[in-house]
């Protein structure tokens, strides 16, 4: 009867291993050495994907016309930039000492999303309040323009201006959700102010 060792030295034999011998009588199998390597297609073969190898060369790489060797020359001046003068209200955060030396001034805060912005910088930026409120405030003055707009007698295309064309050419099940959900949101509003105002 095959002893253990035996067997194994019979079964990789059978395997393609190579088998050594030791003083003790025992035998080990070892595996033979090395590996294939995986074939990797050539540059020629990938071709057909697009935008495919863009890095190889420069002339396929889309910032190459913005790109400048040397770099365009800056006159950047060391030191603090010149302070802006303030002449339109700044919301800064009170995590900052001060305003900084440059800042946009072609939307300062107005109306009900003004006020609801003030209030945001109330609050640092690691509170959830101060973002939740922004993102209100961009809401409320979204609305804000559309009666701008009707004021000065200039009515808005919404549908247009809010992408719902396009929307509704690329992705209709996500524009019938979203109006779905706007609906029952709207329409619970409306059943809660007057059941409101039953009570009353």
């Amino acid at each position: 009867m095959e002893t253990r060792h035996e067997l194994t030295a019979h079964q990789h034999a059978h395997d393609g291993h190579t088998h050594h011998e030791h003083g003790h009588g025992h035998v080990h199998a070892h595996p033979q050495q090395g590996h294939i390597v995986p074939r990797r297609p050539s540059p020629e073969e990938l071709t057909h994907i697009q935008g495919w190898g863009a890095d190889l060369d420069r002339k396929n790489r889309p910032g190459v016309p913005m790109e400048r060797t040397p770099p365009r020359y800056t006159d950047a001046k060391e030191g603090v930039p010149e302070q802006q003068p303030e002449r339109v209200e700044v919301l800064v955060s009170p995590e900052r000492p001060g305003i900084t030396p440059l800042f946009g001034t072609v939307q300062p805060p107005s109306g009900l999303s003004g006020m609801i912005r003030r209030a945001a910088f109330k609050t640092t930026e690691s509170d959830l309040r101060h973002w939740l409120l922004l993102l209100l405030a961009d809401r409320v003055n979204v609305v804000e323009g559309i009666a701008d707009d009707l004021a000065h007698g200039h009515v808005p295309n919404v549908f247009a201006e809010m992408g719902l064309g396009a929307e509704w050419k690329h992705n209709p099940a996500g524009l019938v959700k979203k109006a779905a959900i706007g609906a029952a949101v709207v329409g619970a509003a409306w059943y809660l102010l007057n059941r409101r105002s039953r009570y009353r």
